[in-house]
Formats: structure tokens, C-alpha cells, sequence
């Protein structure tokens, strides 16, 4: 079947033919005829399947007929999730519509400056491709007008939705009239996206498309596991190196892209960054050096994995693994576009194999192990379930870990000098001073009771015991006379006899707060008395 069965305009078939296109893909044959028959379709489909053309070439069949209402505003609105995607849709629809002179398409998307995008949306134009984010921001302004619309699409839905685009797409399609005609593209259908589809289309057709298995047949994959981050730069280093490699490289963090970009630049490759904190003009201007082959290495987070179209991809790098299948399957659509060959390598640890396994029931691939002679593993792979092991050294004892391991007994050897040194007591062991006492000690060392009298083992003998005073405490010497039943003598030497008080605590000073007057009483004499100074 080729395209001239499709029922399209000779224009746009001009095009497609110019393009290199000869037969439709699977995706193109069920969904093109159904668009233009004018209902709501839901559809699942893989990138590189050929969807992008699956929606743009029946919209712009459409769009050849003129209008039926005048005005400004567009008549096909396409929605994306992401910048790089949607400046790949606009590319294709101006390629497409290359002989009709009388479509205009405008791309609006966040990282532009706005006077250059308004400057657009106030000339006639028909197809508006836009992300939710920037396309909110025009709305407010009152700059666009959505009551010429006539089809919606919407891209990767899955995609919007887990950026949390939910509520601005929902927004915007309420500007839109309901007589629209509504297509959902995605990479499933099932949870959220579901649910969106019921508010959105009407009694919509439903196309599932299940090429992954197919798709994958043309790319190579591979997993290398990988002991630490220095492993991982080796493994890379010596892949790049290969022959005529024009590769994009996939990390988890936008910091690690650019550390790593510095990195391959100082061992001389041309190489290149592409995240999320880049301006768009700097996006925009590595995307084309990549095309022009200025770039062989462009190192990207997943702001990248669901916008470039760059058919000169010949190897995929997972230098750190996606967070779900989805994401993977994604990554490595990069490479094998247009039915090429491609490579797909992935550096794995050992807390990456559960997500190993789930990407392999997701594509229904299993992923073959490869090592590079010279840069395998050091050593036996960790299972993320390894911690239910005991370790040698761990407190579940070094048989234990012989047992588990599947190990013959280790035989322990001594240096002579440096001898471990004996445990003299065990704790399990009571001490003959200890609060168990000397009874359950002797139990268990097996020793009887007229045995224990060794020197070093007697208790001290208690000089004075708490309960007799001594005779210098508080208690006093009575007292202390009494308990020991004998009478002290007082002896006073010469010289060194205690000062007498010369007054009692009992009997106040004359100048103590008590007065002098009370001082008259005890023989005290008064002090005198102070006559104030009489001037001559």
C-alpha cells in the first residue's frame, strides 16, 4: 500500500515523496483514513512509528479547503509537552506543507523571547503548535483566538500529564468550541490518560499499535555492569572511541550532563549538553550542530529523550538507567530512525536489576550482558536483595556467612607476635565481686566454697563503718565516745591553743543590725556617738 491509496492532496503526496516516504507505516495506514473521515481518535503508539505524519498529513489535507469562518486565529491547534518536540512537529509540517503556499504555521514555546512570538500570533497563520506552559501565559494576554479551531491535537499525553500539565490543557481546551474534531496520541493508554480522553473526545476510535517488539528488531541492545562512577567514564570512553560513533549520551542529572560534557571535551571529543536550564536559543543551536554532525556526542537528560529526530544517531547510552520502562523505551527510540540500525548500551549496578527486569517485561527483550576485555566488573555483581546475607565479619558469626556463601571453612592463622590476645573473663561469666555474688561464680567456674580464698580476691577491711560517727563529724565526740565506749582526752599544745571567741554568736555586736542599744545589756560599751562639724 503506498500513499497514494490514502486519498490525500497531489500537493502534500508532492511532499511526502520528496521526503523519501514511499509506503505509510502501520500507524499511518489505521489512522490517516479515519481522521479524514472526521472522528475522534485515541491512539497508542511507540515513537518512530511514523505518528508525527499520522496526524500533520491528514490536518494539513484538511486544511486546503478554506475555512469556514474568517479571522486570525488558528484552525488546527497541536499541543506537545516539550520544546524540542514541538520545534520537530513544526519542522514537519512545514516540510509537508511545502507546496501550500497558503498554510502558515506558528510554533510557540517557552525560552523565547515574547515580542518575536506575538509578532506571529498577529499574522494569519492556520496551525498553532505550542507547549501548555507558554500557550497559558498568551491566552491571559488575550493574544490568541481559539474560535476558528476546527481540530485539536494532542502529543504525547502521557508525557503533558506527567509533567503535571493537566489543568492548563484542560484550560485550554475549554477555549476551544465542542464541535472541534479531537485526536489523542500516546504511548499507552490506561490510568490518567484514559480518564482525560473520556472529558475530551466523543465516542472516539481507539487505535493500539504494538510495535515495540517490531521497532526494536533494527536496534542493538546491551547492558555492561559497572562497579563505580570511574567505570562507568572508562566503558564510555572506549565506546566513543569506536568508528564513525554519533551518539547521545543519557544522564539523571542536568549537573552531571555538564560535568560530564567538560570531562569528554578535555580527552578531545566534540561534545555537547542538552537540559532543561538552557536557554532555548542555546537549545535550539545545539540541536543543529548535532544535525550537522558538529556535535558526535551530545550528553542530555530526558528533557531530550521525546524531541530529537536526528536519523544519524548510531548509538544510545544509558549512563544512568531511566526511572521507568517508559522512559527507556523513549531513550533508545533515538537511534534506529527510519528504519537504520542503531545500538542501545546501558550501564547497570547492582541496585539497577529489578529495573533491569522490568524493562525487559515492558519491551519483551531480554537485554544480553556484554563485557569489554579489560574493563570487565572486579567482581561478582551485588544483588539489590544481598543485604539479607550475612557478611564475614557481621555479628551473625563467619559459619553462618560459609554456609550462605556456599564456602569451605576459612582456617584461621596466627603470626606469631601478633596473636589476638585472650579474653580473661567472659561477660556471660560472674565475678566473685560482682552482684550475683560469690555463690553463683563459683557455680559457674565449677569451684566449691572453701576454695575461693585467694589474696586478691578479700575484701577490704572497713576502717569505719557509716553508721559510727567519727570524732570529728558532725555527730560529734560524745557520741563518738559513746559507740566506741571509751572517753577521749583533750590535749593542748603549747603555743597552739584555740583562740577563745571573744563573742558569742548568741550575744550581738553593737554594730549589727540588732542596734547598739540591745549591746548595753550584755556590758558592752557604746560606740560614740558622731557630733556633726559646727562651722566657726
Amino acid at each position: 500500500m503506498s500513499f497514494n491509496h490514502l486519498d490525500l492532496h497531489a500537493d502534500i503526496l508532492k511532499a511526502v515523496a520528496e521526503a523519501g516516504y514511499t509506503h505509510p507505516t502501520e500507524v499511518q495506514k489505521q489512522v490517516i483514513p479515519k481522521v479524514i473521515s472526521g472522528c475522534d481518535i485515541k491512539a497508542s503508539a511507540q515513537t518512530g512509528t511514523g505518528k508525527t505524519a499520522a496526524f500533520l498529513l491528514p490536518v494539513l489535507n484538511r486544511l486546503v479547503a478554506p475555512g469556514a469562518k474568517p479571522g486570525r486565529g488558528p484552525r488546527v491547534l497541536i499541543l506537545v509537552p516539550t520544546r524540542e518536540l514541538a520545534m520537530q512537529v513544526a519542522e514537519q509540517s512545514q516540510k509537508y506543507s511545502k507546496y501550500l503556499h497558503r498554510i502558515k504555521t506558528v510554533c510557540v514555546v517557552g525560552g523565547v523571547p515574547y515580542h518575536a512570538q506575538m509578532r506571529q500570533l498577529l499574522r494569519p497563520y492556520d496551525i498553532l503548535i505550542a507547549t501548555p506552559g507558554r500557550l497559558i501565559d498568551f491566552i491571559q494576554q488575550r493574544k490568541v483566538d481559539f474560535s476558528r479551531v476546527e481540530m485539536l491535537v494532542l502529543d504525547e499525553a502521557d508525557r503533558m500529564l506527567d509533567m503535571g500539565f493537566v489543568e492548563p490543557v484542560e484550560n485550554i481546551v475549554a477555549k476551544t468550541p465542542s464541535s472541534r474534531q479531537t485526536l489523542l496520541f500516546s504511548a499507552t493508554l490506561q490510568g490518567s490518560v484514559v480518564k482525560l480522553s473520556e472529558k475530551l473526545l466523543k465516542n472516539p476510535l481507539e487505535i493500539a499499535i504494538h510495535a515495540e517488539k517490531a521497532k526494536h528488531d533494527n536496534i542493538e541492545q546491551k547492558l555492561y555492569y559497572v562497579d563505580n562512577l570511574n567505570h562507568k567514564n572508562r566503558l564510555l570512553e572506549h565506546i566513543l572511541n569506536e568508528d564513525n560513533v554519533h551518539a547521545i549520551v543519557f544522564t539523571a542529572t542536568k549537573r552531571h550532563a555538564d560535568q560530564l560534557v567538560r570531562e569528554l571535551k578535555d580527552k578531545g571529543f566534540q561534545a555537547g549538553a542538552l537540559h532543561g536550564d538552557m536557554n532555548q536559543s542555546k537549545r535550539t543551536k545545539t540541536i543543529f550542530q548535532l544535525k550537522k554532525g558538529q556535535i558526535k556526542i551530545l550528553v542530555a537528560t530526558d528533557v531530550a529523550a521525546r524531541g530529537i529526530d536526528v536519523q544519524s544517531i548510531t548509538h544510545i547510552v544509558n549512563f544512568d538507567l531511566p526511572q521507568t520502562a517508559e522512559d527507556y523505551v523513549h531513550r533508545i527510540g533515538r537511534t534506529g530512525r527510519a528504519g537504520a540500525n542503531g545500538i542501545a548500551l546501558s550501564f547497570v549496578s547492582g541496585r539497577d536489576q529489578l529495573l533491569v527486569k522490568d524493562i525487559e517485561k515492558f519491551t519483551g527483550h531480554k537485554i544480553n550482558v556484554a563485557k569489554i576485555i579489560g574493563l570487565e566488573p572486579s567482581g561478582k555483581r551485588q544483588s539489590p536483595l544481598a543485604h539479607s546475607k550475612p557478611s564475614f565479619h557481621s555479628r551473625r558469626g563467619p559459619r553462618r556467612f560459609e554456609k550462605s556463601r556456599g564456602h569451605q571453612k576459612r582456617n584461621v592463622v596466627n603470626i606469631a607476635g601478633l596473636e589476638p590476645g585472650k579474653k580473661k573473663q567472659s561477660h556471660s561469666e560472674p565475678s566473685p565481686r560482682s552482684r550475683r555474688g560469690p555463690k553463683r561464680f563459683e557455680r559457674s567456674k565449677g569451684y566449691k566454697k572453701n576454695d575461693v580464698k585467694s589474696v586478691d580476691l578479700e575484701p577490704r577491711e572497713k576502717k569505719h563503718a557509716h553508721s559510727k560517727p567519727s570524732p570529728h563529724s558532725h555527730r560529734g565526740p560524745k557520741r563518738f565516745e559513746k559507740s566506741k565506749g571509751h572517753k577521749s582526752d583533750i590535749v593542748n599544745i603549747a603555743g597552739l591553743e584555740p583562740r577563745e571567741k571573744k563573742h558569742p554568736y548568741s550575744k550581738p555586736s553593737p554594730r549589727s543590725r540588732r542596734g547598739p542599744k540591745k549591746g548595753f545589756k550584755f556590758g558592752l560599751k557604746s560606740p560614740k556617738k558622731h557630733t556633726p562639724f559646727k562651722a566657726r
